[in-house]
């Protein structure tokens, strides 16, 4: 892990005594298919292109093909926007854990920073997926509220009433959420408790929830 400036990284100068556990930045492959939905697009294309052949076929073999043409050039072209959204947001995202926060350094245009201190973080948690990235949701403290689209896509989705900060993407991260799961039960003093939730497959993703307890005080 390479050295990290904390005076140019976080908002603020950092506390003595604080320091940083790890950080890392959502790998781009991953945030557009998990994020922005790149797969459920690229099938929607395949899709409309293949009706779209269909309904055209009566008019001749020629307009079937134009047809079919257009609505995939519109699909690559809807894919290579998301694929450069994907790889800009993940460019200029960096996450960071250290031993009394979370942050989250995010914006393409305008980089903001997210402060989360322990003691609004109720609890984290892993899901890991079988291209070896993760997302580890964080539920904040009763009280404690980041609107979503401040967040996104940096939040879990689905959550807009009650939305979750969330590390999208990044490599390794039930070992990410492990540690961070450590140095939340060391700000609170509780003893260490994680416990594997659930695990689900679905196609080729292989999901494990993996429940931190962690309420610092």
């Amino acid at each position: 892990m390479k050295a990290v400036n904390l005076e140019k990284l976080l908002p603020a100068d950092i506390p003595p005594g604080e320091r940083v556990l790890w950080h890392g930045r959502p790998q781009w492959v991953s945030l557009a298919r998990r994020a922005f939905r790149a797969d459920f697009i690229a099938a929607y294309f395949v899709a409309l292109t293949a009706w779209s052949i269909w309904s055209a076929s009566e008019a001749g073999l020629s307009a079937a093909v134009i047809a079919g043409g257009k609505t995939l050039g519109l699909g690559a072209a809807a894919l290579v926007l998301i694929a450069l959204l994907s790889f800009l947001s993940a460019r200029t995202t960096l996450y960071v854990v250290t031993s009394r926060r979370v942050v989250f350094k995010v914006g393409i245009a305008l980089p903001i920073f997210i402060n989360i201190p322990f003691k609004d973080i109720a609890s984290a948690a892993a899901r890991t997926f079988g291209d070896g990235t993760g997302d580890i949701p964080l539920t904040l403290a009763k009280g404690r509220r980041i609107g979503f689209w401040v967040l996104w896509p940096h939040a879990r989705p689905f959550h807009v009433l009650n939305p979750k900060p969330c590390l999208r993407c990044v490599a390794d991260a039930a070992v990410v959420a492990e540690t961070l799961g450590a140095a939340l039960r060391d700000a609170s003093g509780q003893s260490p408790t994680a416990a594997a939730a659930s695990r689900e497959t679905k196609g080729e993703t292989r999901a494990e929830a993996l429940t931190l307890a962690g309420r610092a005080a």
